[in-house]
């Protein structure tokens, strides 16, 4: 059933494809802008509906672009494999490895229980601050949330006798999912290597004349995602309260967790230097005109020849190596269809239909959209590849400032992964505990959407205006 399903599935992708390419070619567009849209649309397309693996998808869009000639092989086609930022957000995933490996994600997450796990909410204030630490040298948010996060939580959970499909769930871990999953997604949004479609939002953005550094960002989301981080854990207590307020035993795990652990070994000190490497480097990096790929590669340079990481490491990394490639090959088709002139032409007749608008208007009106249409995705990086360009493009073109049309939708990029129990990788980890039913975890989703969007919207407009940004 599982072959028929993909062979349906892959005939749905090439004949929608094969309908598009074969319609007349706009007037001012070049045949190759309409035919590397067509190749462009049916690998989003394959994507959403999991006709195949992401890294297959785009292997094989490729391989059609370059059979019919509309990439070149040469200094085209294999472009988005030399792009600096895509082995940015590589290298960020072997130095990710580090805080698994030597146990310091783990580490800093029960510091922080021991420090702040005497209640259930500050309990998750103690969970959201390590996931929070973690997230700058962590582009998986998936392995940040679902690896390191995720296990400490359930583990918590069960020792207060809170399980999993029943009713004691109430007590603890239907509260602790719903928090930490929902905390995922605001530190994913506060740093360009903290989610992997980030360097994405990067890259389209410096196609229409944006430049967003490393600092830029986490500088604007600084002030709405420390407010997220505060109200989402406090929003879930008031409307799901968990039945157990008091968490003392919390602390006595973490204490005995970390006395388990013994001292710092020297593999974790390496770790927490290089760490520090990293973050001074990105953050300085305009002024000490060093890019930040060049900081990633350093860093990961010191893990190797320190021996806190091995080439087994790097090479048993599969999400780096599946990042490489379909991050190269989507990077690639985006960025044609920019040079071929497709996104401009597409962009200025959508502009033509809200042109009515003032930008004021257009502004809150693409982002709503461009956010809530992630009902319609299981994929943070499919969604961002198939619209964000476009978006930024129409907004540019109606007059909304183009840093904050580009770096808004760099963060909902990253928020609008809290609607559903399929849009993002952490997801279906916390789904999958059995904690929360499907509609309250829909309803919750809907209700952190509107307080984040508010959050960002109000209080990050003012700040990002306070900076100069528009």
């Amino acid at each position: 059933m599982k072959y028929e399903v993909k062979i349906i599935r892959l005939t749905c992708v090439i004949a929608i494809g094969a309908f598009i390419w074969s319609r007349p070619i706009p007037d001012s567009l070049e045949p190759n802008a309409w035919h590397l849209f067509a190749i462009f649309l049916s690998t989003i397309l394959g994507i959403i509906i999991k006709a195949m693996p992401m890294g297959s998808i785009c292997i094989a869009g490729l391989s059609i672009s370059l059979l019919t000639q509309t990439l070149k092989i040469k200094g085209e086609a294999l472009s988005g494999f030399s792009n600096s930022t895509i082995w940015l957000i590589v290298t960020a995933f072997f130095i990710a490895q580090g805080f698994i490996k030597t146990g310091l994600g783990s580490r800093i997450s029960y510091y922080f229980i021991y420090l702040l796990g005497r209640r259930t909410l500050g309990l998750a204030y103690g969970l959201a601050i390590s996931d929070l630490i973690l997230a700058p040298a962590t582009p998986s948010n998936t392995a940040r949330g679902g690896g390191i996060i995720f296990p400490i939580m359930k583990s918590l959970s069960l020792s207060y006798d809170s399980k999993p499909n029943d009713p004691s769930g109430r007590k603890i871990g239907h509260y602790l999912t719903l928090s930490c999953f929902q905390v995922c997604m605001v530190t994913s949004a506060m740093f360009i290597t903290s989610m992997a479609a980030n360097p994405l939002i990067q890259q389209f953005a410096e196609d229409n004349g944006v430049k967003i550094t490393w600092a830029g960002w986490a500088l604007a989301a600084s002030v709405p995602g420390i407010v997220s981080l505060i109200a989402v854990p406090l929003v879930i207590y008031i409307i799901y309260p968990p039945t157990i307020k008091e968490t003392p035993r919390a602390q006595e795990i973490a204490k005995m967790k970390l006395e388990e652990m013994g001292s710092m070994s020297k593999q974790e000190w390496i770790m927490i230097a290089t760490f520090i490497f990293l973050i001074t480097l990105w953050i300085l990096g305009s002024t000490l005109k060093v890019n930040a790929t060049t900081t990633a590669f350093c860093g990961l340079s010191i893990l190797l020849i320190s021996g806190v990481l091995n080439w087994d490491d790097i090479k048993s990394e599969k999400g780096a190596w599946d990042t490489l490639i379909w991050f190269g090959v989507l990077v690639m088709m985006a960025d044609y269809l920019n040079k071929f002139g497709f996104v401009p032409w597409f962009s200025k007749y959508v502009a033509m239909e809200v042109s009515a608008l003032t930008w004021t208007l257009a502004f809150p009106i693409l982002a709503g959209i461009y956010f809530y249409s992630h009902y319609f995705f299981a994929s943070a990086t499919a969604h961002v590849t198939a619209m964000a360009a476009v978006f930024i493009g129409v907004g540019i073109q109606v007059g909304v400032p183009p840093y904050l049309m580009a770096i808004t939708l760099g963060f909902f990029s990253n928020l609008f992964g809290s609607l559903t129990h399929y849009g993002s990788g952490p997801a279906p980890v916390f789904f999958g505990s059995g904690y929360v039913e499907l509609s309250e975890w829909w309803k919750m989703g809907f209700l952190i959407s509107i307080v984040n969007i508010i959050i960002w919207m109000i209080i990050g407009g003012a700040w990002w205006k306070l900076l100069g940004l528009f």
